[in-house]
Order: C-alpha cells, then sequence, then structure tokens
C-alpha cells in the first residue's frame, strides 16, 4: 500500500486524547480525513488507575476530567462539521488500552497528538512508543512544535 492509497482508504480512525493541544489538533486532521473518506473517529480517554486500586475503581476527578476532556474534542469536531463517538476507559496503562481499543475497533489508523519538549527537544512519552511498538494498525503522530517563550 503506498503512502497516497493508505490516507484514502483509511475510514475508521482513533485519536487518543488527553486534553492537549496537540492531542486536539491530531482530532481535527482525523476528521478531515475520515470526512473525506466519509469514515467515522473515535475519541478515546483513557484513565490510568493505580495498581494500589482495583481496577474498576471509580475515580471520580478524573471521569470529570475524561468527561471535560471528550467534550472539548467534540467541540472541536463540530466545528469542523463532524461527530466523533467518544469514550472513556480505565486500564492499568494508556498504551496497552489504546491498542485494545484499536483493535477491538477494527480502526484503519490511530492519530496520536504529541507535544514537542522544551528547547527543542522531544521525548516520545511511554503510551505512544508502546503504541507505535504494537498497533496492529498504522499509526500517525501529529507533533505540536514547543511554544516559543
Amino acid at each position: 500500500m503506498t503512502i497516497e492509497s493508505s490516507w484514502r482508504t483509511a475510514k475508521t480512525i482513533l485519536v487518543p486524547t488527553d486534553g492537549s493541544e496537540a492531542s486536539l489538533e491530531a482530532l481535527a486532521v482525523a476528521c478531515d480525513l475520515a470526512k473525506r473518506n466519509k469514515g467515522k473517529v473515535y475519541a478515546l480517554y483513557v484513565i490510568e488507575v493505580p495498581r494500589s486500586l482495583p481496577l474498576d475503581a471509580e475515580i471520580v476527578s478524573e471521569a470529570q476530567k475524561g468527561e471535560a476532556i471528550l467534550a472539548r474534542a467534540e467541540k472541536v469536531a463540530d466545528e469542523l462539521d463532524f461527530e466523533v463517538e467518544s469514550e472513556i476507559i480505565q486500564s492499568r496503562e494508556a498504551g496497552h488500552a489504546i491498542v485494545d481499543e484499536a483493535e477491538s475497533q477494527r480502526v484503519d489508523l490511530i492519530v496520536m497528538g504529541v507535544e514537542a519538549g522544551s528547547r527543542g527537544r522531544f521525548e516520545l512519552g511511554r503510551s505512544a512508543q508502546y503504541v507505535l511498538k504494537n498497533a496492529l494498525c498504522e499509526v500517525w503522530l501529529r507533533r505540536r512544535p514547543a511554544a516559543e517563550g
């Protein structure tokens, strides 16, 4: 498959979001692509549950944070005249949850937003590394430059 054809055929796209500008920009890219391909976008927020708690523990503050972040993601999609499906899931590790959700939803593509570090340094987070290494589908990273300051 060529690069050109891969973006033309992606119908189902998963976008993990943490509320960062980079993840919201990744969502916008995914919405544009899915709109063009008459596809679907899943926005995902992962609550990482500490090992000291049961996996199904109710973490109200994190759930509220996730709801607010997904509301922002839905607003970004609305501004692009696109509707996304959003979900909050709980897991020990976000990377594992993202890969599992991608397989469960049978997505063609995962689009992740990543932030540049300070002074031009770039470190890929643990979740993004895991997804890049283990996802069965294509993965795109949308890197947001560091803010000047």
